[in-house]
């Protein structure tokens, strides 16, 4: 027998996964893309600023060698997420969130998982992102 999905009062804890949704962008005024164009490393955003929204390359997955189609932007976001300074001591905690979202194709995590990563305690993690003000579009799934 499945379980029964949990109410929308339950109040998250700290095995609550957590993930970018998407919708909530559409939703809101803020512009997703100037968002994400943020995170790339200061010498790609030069680049990125010629990178229009249809902007596709072929990727050729190293260990199938098949080859995708993806977006740009996506693609310069896995770069500078591969930079050691893609998140920092300066980096915000939302901000640090969000980027190991990104950096793991939003998979979803909880704040023990958010937490090395981010280098922010679990719980400070929690009380910030589970609140009633939702900080870009980082919601319990």
């Amino acid at each position: 027998m499945p379980l029964p999905k949990p109410s929308a009062l339950t109040k998250p804890t700290l095995e609550t996964k957590f993930h970018i949704d998407y919708d909530w962008w559409e939703r809101t005024e803020d512009d997703l893309r100037v968002y994400l164009l943020s995170h790339l490393l200061p010498e790609q955003r030069e680049a990125a600023k010629h990178i229009t929204e249809d902007s596709t390359i072929d990727y050729i997955d190293p260990e199938t060698g098949e080859v995708h189609q993806l977006d740009a932007l996506h693609v310069a976001i896995q770069q500078a997420a591969e930079d050691a300074n893609f998140i920092s001591e300066h980096t915000s905690l939302v901000d640090s969130v969000f980027r190991v979202l990104l950096k793991n194709n939003n998979q979803p995590m909880n704040p023990v998982e958010l937490a090395a990563p981010t280098r922010y305690d679990a719980e400070t993690i929690l009380k910030t992102i589970s609140g009633r003000r939702i900080y870009r579009g980082i919601r319990p799934v």
